[in-house]
């Protein structure tokens, strides 16, 4: 298991098929690391401060041209404001297509497996992990909208049918985002909809916050399009009186 990074203000870990979620602050980064190299990191994000904003998926990939994520893209609100920016990671692909996983879909692949019998280790999906987490916020059903899926990557067969690409993460992989604005944080672990493991065993997450330095006109993230650079303008005024 990978050590924690240095600086971290706040660290946990997240078992394999669970749910957190955090406040994010303008000015911090959330390291997120697969752990065993099988984990899948379901995110959301959304406003703290007004929940109705929240990560768009359409408009972060027309607006950087690109169906996956990896270091330098940025993930826009639908308010045309960036709420992260992705500064680092070590994969290159990371999944926005994908989805969560169901119930029914949960129950084709592994099949039923009940709290009184497994205890802890019973089947869990995605929906159902983010609806639990998104309750505690005042959020429910109507405010699922496309997640990421970090660790995931996903690729298109002869047929033109979406595949999961196997063995894409390692061990100690990880994503670090950048908050540009305040940005509640959902996650859940569970596996990505089209994983064909044999076996249910989502991996593990850990979670780490850290100070992270602000954009300089430099930026790469900033800089990789003009429409980064337009949505990040949108943040800075959304700020810009303190």
């Amino acid at each position: 298991m990978s050590e924690p990074t240095t600086h971290c203000v706040h660290q946990e870990i997240l078992p394999g098929g669970r749910n957190g979620s955090l406040i994010l602050r303008r000015g911090y980064s959330l390291r997120i690391t697969d752990l065993e190299g099988r984990a899948n990191a379901g995110v959301l994000l959304y406003n703290p401060h007004n929940p109705l904003e929240r990560y768009n998926m359409a408009d972060t990939l027309k607006g950087q041209h690109t169906q996956k994520l990896q270091r330098g893209h940025m993930l826009y609100s639908d308010m045309g404001r960036v709420m992260c920016s992705l500064i680092d990671e070590d994969l290159g692909w990371h999944d926005t297509i994908g989805g969560c996983s169901d119930a029914e879909g949960v129950r084709q692949r592994w099949g039923e497996s009940r709290y009184q019998e497994a205890r802890n280790d019973f089947h869990r999906h995605g929906r159902e992990l983010f609806l639990i987490e998104l309750g505690k916020w005042g959020l429910g059903v109507r405010d699922l909208v496309p997640n990421l899926n970090f660790f995931s990557k996903l690729a298109v067969d002869e047929g033109g049918a979406l595949r999961f690409v196997e063995h894409h993460s390692h061990a100690a992989a990880y994503v670090t985002l950048r908050a540009e604005m305040d940005t509640l944080v959902v996650i859940q672990s569970a596996h990505h909809p089209l994983d064909p493991a044999p076996h249910y065993a989502p991996g593990p997450l850990r979670l780490e916050i850290q100070p992270a330095a602000a954009a300089g006109e430099d930026d790469p993230c900033r800089r990789l399009c003009p429409e980064n650079e337009r949505a990040f303008q949108n943040t800075a005024i959304y700020y810009c009186q303190g």
